[in-house]
C-alpha cells in the first residue's frame, strides 16, 4: 500500500485490479464470527461489510475480491456501450483528510465487456451486486435502465440503479419523483433492485425517493454516493478539484440521511449504508442508523485488503459488547 500510494491514484488502482486478477493478493480463508452472519439479497452472508461499487468498474477482478473476506462486492458502474470516461486527471487523494474525490464519468468497456466477466467469475463464495448507470450521449433512461437490469440479473445477486454520480451530466436529474417512477416502472427483476441516491438530496427529495421505492417495490436504497458539497473541515490542497467528495469528511451526512430514512421507511426497505467507513467504530454505526448492510470504498482503497480481518474481528466485539446477537439485531437501535 505504501508503494501504491507514490503513484498516480489511478494507475495505482489500475495496478491493484491487476494484482488482484493476477492471484497476487492472496484469499483470506479464516471464517467470520458467527454473529457477522446475516441474510440478504436471498442468500446467507458470512459478514454484512461489502465493497462498494466503483472499485471494479467491469467485474474484472471480482473472484478474487470475493476472496478477501467481503461479505458481498458489488462490481461497475456498468453503461449499455463502452466510454472512456472524462479527462484525466480525474481521481485525486486528499490523504490529509482520508477522502477522495473523484470525476471519472462511468468509464467502462460497456455490457457486453462487463457480462463476460461475470459469466466468468467464481460464484462458488461470491456474493455479487450489479451497478447499473446509463451513457453520457445518446440515453434513453427510461429504456436503458430496464435493458441492463434484464441483462445483469441472471449473473448477479442483486442490482443497483445508480442515479447519483455527480460525474454524468443530468443524472442526478433522474432522482426525481417522476423520473424515478418512469425508471422503475419498466422494470421487471427476479433479483432484488436497490436505488443508489446522492447524499446532496434535499429532505423533500429524499422522501419522494423513498416514497416511489416503496410504491415500485424497490428492495431497498443504498446511502449514499458522493457529495459535491465542500465540508470547511478539508485541509487538501486538492479539495477544490470538480467531481464526487467520498471518504471520511462524508461519514456523518451519509449516516443523518440514513437514519432520516430508516425513520421514514421502517422495514419497507433495506438499506446498505456506504460513506466514510474506515473503521469498525464507522460500521457498528451505519448498522445502529438503520442499514442493515455496509459499504467500503474510501476506507479500502487507502488501507487495502489488510483492514477486513481487523475491522471484522472488531466489529463481532463491539456487536457483543452492546448485547447483540446478531448483525440484524443492531438494524436501527441506535434510533
Amino acid at each position: 500500500m505504501p508503494l501504491l500510494r507514490q503513484l498516480d491514484p489511478e494507475r495505482a488502482h489500475n495496478l491493484s485490479l491487476k494484482a488482484l486478477r493476477w492471484g497476487l493478493v492472496g484469499t483470506d480463508n479464516t471464517p467470520d464470527d458467527p454473529c457477522l452472519s446475516t441474510q440478504a439479497f436471498g442468500r446467507t452472508l458470512s459478514n454484512p461489510i461489502g465493497l462498494a461499487a466503483g472499485f471494479d468498474k467491469n467485474a474484472y477482478a471480482v473472484t478474487a475480491l470475493g476472496r478477501l473476506g467481503f461479505g458481498f462486492v458489488e462490481a461497475g458502474t456498468v453503461t449499455p456501450r463502452p466510454q472512456p470516461g472524462n479527462p484525466q486527471p480525474r481521481l485525486f487523494r486528499l490523504a490529509e483528510d482520508n477522502a477522495v474525490i473523484n470525476r471519472m464519468g462511468f468509464n467502462n468497456q460497456g455490457l457486453q465487456a462487463y457480462l463476460e466477466n461475470l459469466k466468468q467469475a467464481d460464484k462458488t463464495r461470491l456474493v455479487l451486486g450489479a451497478n447499473v448507470g446509463i451513457n453520457k450521449d445518446g440515453a434513453d433512461p427510461e429504456r436503458d435502465y430496464p435493458a441492463l437490469v434484464k441483462a445483469v440479473a441472471p449473473h448477479a445477486d442483486y442490482i443497483t440503479i445508480n442515479i447519483s454520480s455527480p460525474n454524468t451530466p443530468g443524472l442526478r436529474d433522474l432522482q426525481s419523483e417522476e423520473r424515478l417512477a418512469g425508471i422503475l416502472a419498466g422494470i421487471d427483476s427476479p433479483k432484488p433492485v436497490y436505488v443508489k441516491i446522492a447524499p446532496d438530496l434535499s429532505e423533500e427529495g429524499q422522501e419522494a425517493v423513498i416514497e416511489v421505492a416503496i410504491q415500485h417495490k424497490v428492495s431497498g436504497l443504498i446511502i449514499s454516493n458522493t457529495t459535491i458539497a465542500r465540508p470547511d473541515t478539508l485541509k487538501s490542497p486538492l479539495r477544490r478539484e470538480a467531481g464526487g467528495l467520498s471518504g471520511a469528511p462524508l461519514f456523518n451526512a451519509s449516516t443523518a440521511m440514513l437514519a432520516r430514512a430508516y425513520r421514514l421507511a421502517g422495514q419497507q426497505l433495506t438499506f446498505i449504508g456506504a460513506g466514510g467507513v474506515f473503521t469498525a467504530e464507522d460500521a457498528l454505526a451505519k448498522l445502529l442508523a438503520g442499514a442493515s448492510l455496509v459499504q467500503l470504498y474510501t476506507g479500502f482503497a487507502y488501507q487495502g485488503p489488510a483492514m477486513l480481518p481487523k475491522l471484522k474481528h472488531r466489529l463481532a466485539a463491539l456487536l457483543k459488547d452492546r448485547g447483540f446477537s446478531t448483525v440484524s439485531d443492531a438494524v436501527g437501535a441506535g434510533l
